[in-house]
């Protein structure tokens, strides 16, 4: 049986070498099964037992117990080991200097100004130069130049914040640019204004007394309705990605004549019966416009027997709300970093 004891003091030899060589516990515990398994290298020695008298029994029997126990011991060592070197490069990956300042996380427009400046883009390429609108203004640009009359309930206290001086009004809508634009400017003239304007309204879910418009103006010989509802219409469909069409009916504004409502088609419906941004009627209101009357082409310093155009202005907020699917307009005011981080 002395051979017998010499293949198990060779197997704790060649086992205690390529114990050392292992570089990840999953070849470890598979090399681990090679020898102490049902049909593992130790278990197959000990078969070889059952012919041997008693006293070798117990001798070599004593012999493989400490073999077990003390290549036991290497694979826990070596297993302890490999967690520790995964450890320690999991931490050399994970390494920063702690005196070194933390990156500032990277923050984001405001969603009003991202579709203003995607508006601006795709206006921009039709031809349009882009001009910032007055916040606060006169009573003429505001008002006379845009003919609204001194009657007109717009100038009521309740709708408009008046302040004392020249520059006696803060604008409520951006039309007040119009009168500016076509006294400084040449024919053709193709014009949008951005701006922030004011109305002493109270504040709800649908309501500002602060929000931004943004004002179409084109001036040139033979301007019809199809030019601005060819316009309207690649401006939408540029900003939804895909076609929308629109529908006037008539409406009433004093700077244009004829004035036409503009509402275009639900880009989110599916079904129209289920589809909770148009209501289910296929069609979203969306913006007053019409051909500019001729006493605002004249007051601009054209003949409006040569001369004839369009303008149109919308809310941006309103329209970044369908956008987004933002269900009250004071979300936009408000601060509150949950709601921003969404953009």
């Amino acid at each position: 049986m002395s051979s017998l004891l010499d293949t198990l003091i060779s197997l704790e030899q060649e086992a205690k070498t390529s114990i050392q060589k292992f570089t990840n516990e999953k070849e470890l515990f598979a090399y681990k099964a090679t020898l102490f398994g049902k049909n593992g290298g130790l278990t197959e020695i000990l078969k070889g037992l059952k012919d041997a008298s008693p006293e070798e029994k117990k001798e070599i029997g004593k012999k493989a117990n400490t073999i077990r126990d003390t290549l036991t011991k290497a694979f826990e060592e070596k297993r302890e080991s490999l967690k520790d070197a995964k450890i320690e490069e999991q931490i050399k990956k994970e390494w920063q200097d702690v005196t070194e300042p933390l990156q500032k996380k990277q923050g984001t427009l405001h969603p009003l100004t991202q579709s203003q400046k995607q508006i601006e883009e795709i206006f921009t390429r039709m031809g349009f130069s882009v001009y910032d609108s007055m916040e606060i203004t006169s009573e003429y640009l505001n008002f006379d130049a845009v003919n609204i009359q001194k009657n007109h309930p717009a100038r009521d206290m309740q709708d408009t914040f008046w302040l004392e001086g020249e520059c006696n009004v803060l604008a409520t809508q951006t039309s007040c640019m119009q009168n500016l634009i076509l006294k400084h400017k040449e024919a053709p003239i193709r014009a949008i204004i951005p701006g922030r304007v004011f109305r002493n309204e109270d504040i709800d879910a649908t309501h500002e007394n602060t929000f931004y418009q943004i004002e179409g103006v084109v001036v040139d010989k033979h301007i019809n309705i199809g030019n601005l509802k060819f316009t309207i219409e690649t401006m939408l469909s540029e900003i939804f990605e895909k076609e929308v069409s629109i529908r006037m009916r008539p409406g009433y504004f004093p700077f244009v004549e004829p004035g036409v409502e503009i509402d275009f088609s639900c880009p989110f419906c599916v079904d129209t019966s289920s589809c909770k941004v148009c209501k289910g009627s296929g069609w979203i209101e969306f913006m007053g416009a019409g051909l500019m009357h001729p006493n605002v082409i004249r007051e601009g310093g054209f003949d409006p027997e040569v001369y004839t155009g369009f303008a149109f202005g919308f809310g941006l907020n309103r329209l970044v709300m369908i956008q987004h699917g933002i269900p009250d307009m004071r979300y936009f005011m408000n601060p509150d970093i949950r709601f921003l981080q969404q953009f």
